[in-house]
């Protein structure tokens, strides 16, 4: 995109990608599973809107020449603009913008709050939409199948919307799209549905380990400049606080006690502790989001609050400035 413009993880999906190796090994093998038909609704869904914002753009009616002539023109109005302009074979800014993109001043000032849920749906360019699908279906399919398409659709959407919030709050000079907020969402949930669930799995020390070091690789990513790392945050931690409310199983041994005679010593469903950290997960999540949107609808700057959150996000180096 134009300098100055942020597309959301669009360059750390590669190690998303390894997801399906570390998941942990699950001993009870009595739960329902789910046939995975909402994610890849998902992805015909992002794919088919990235299609309507390049018919909208229309680069050869529209392009003024001055970063240089359009990209595959033999593709007529759906032809990419130039890449000077936009290096990941995308639409303009201003198409984006027009089509739904994250905008800080027109949420604030024109109450156009929608943004905070279309922006999820947009993408910078074709080399953004395929790295962002092709690590939700890696990610969300696997997800969809253990635990059914309602609550890790949940998750997905509220995910995004925290990602929004965040990024609005902390990144108001330059618009945002991407569905890199929910994705994170996704690998939260994952983690904390391990911690959740901690004693029906084996290998989980290791499957915790393999989680986290994929987390903080694509969290790291996040810092290079023109990346939105707060919808990347924004969304990990919401998808964190949801899977504890959203991803519980019963504790080992519970399924096998259902089949004991009456008047048999019969386990609890769950856990002291599965209970705590749902109390917990559910205060935390609606004081965030709360907070949040009070926060930015009274136009709000995050970085008053935070003088070192911006390296959150992009951290200057002697190849890079972080001047936006």
């Amino acid at each position: 995109m134009a300098t100055g413009d942020l597309e959301r993880g669009a360059k750390n999906r590669g190690t998303s990608n390894n997801n399906s190796n570390f998941a942990p090994y699950y001993v009870e093998t009595s739960d329902k599973t789910w046939t995975s038909w909402l994610i890849p609704t998902f992805v015909i869904a992002n794919v088919a809107v990235f299609v309507a914002v390049m018919y909208v753009n229309n680069c050869p009616r529209k392009n003024l020449g001055l970063d240089g002539d359009c990209v595959a023109k033999f593709l007529g109005r759906f032809s990419f603009q130039p890449l000077r302009e936009n290096p990941l074979f995308g639409p303009s800014s201003s198409s984006l913008k027009k089509m739904g993109a994250l905008d800080w001043d027109k949420i604030v000032h024109d109450h156009q709050g929608w943004r905070l849920v279309t922006c999820m749906w947009l993408h910078a360019g074709v080399i953004h939409l395929l790295a962002n699908m092709l690590s939700l279906v890696f990610i969300g399919i696997r997800l969809e199948q253990q635990f059914g398409f309602g609550r890790v659709g949940i998750i997905y959407l509220i995910s995004g919307f925290g990602g929004s919030i965040l990024s609005s709050l902390f990144i108001q000079q330059n618009i945002s799209v991407g569905a890199s907020g929910a994705l994170f969402g996704l690998l939260g949930a994952m983690l904390s549905e391990l911690l959740t669930n901690w004693t029906i799995y084996s290998n989980k020390v290791a499957a915790l380990i393999t989680l986290v070091l994929i987390i903080v690789i694509n969290l790291a990513v996040g810092i290079l400049p023109h990346v939105d790392n707060f919808a990347h945050i924004g969304g990990f931690l919401t998808g964190f606080l949801l899977g504890f409310v959203l991803l519980l199983r019963p504790q080992f041994g519970w399924i096998e006690t259902r089949h004991l005679p009456a008047g048999a010593n019969v386990k609890s469903k769950h856990k002291a502790y599965q209970y705590v950290f749902w109390v917990i997960a559910v205060v935390l999540l609606i004081i965030g989001l709360t907070l949040g949107l009070v926060m930015l609808f009274r136009g709000e700057n995050g970085n008053k609050h935070c003088s070192w959150c911006h390296y959150l996000s992009c951290v200057p180096t002697s190849r890079w400035k972080c001047d936006n």
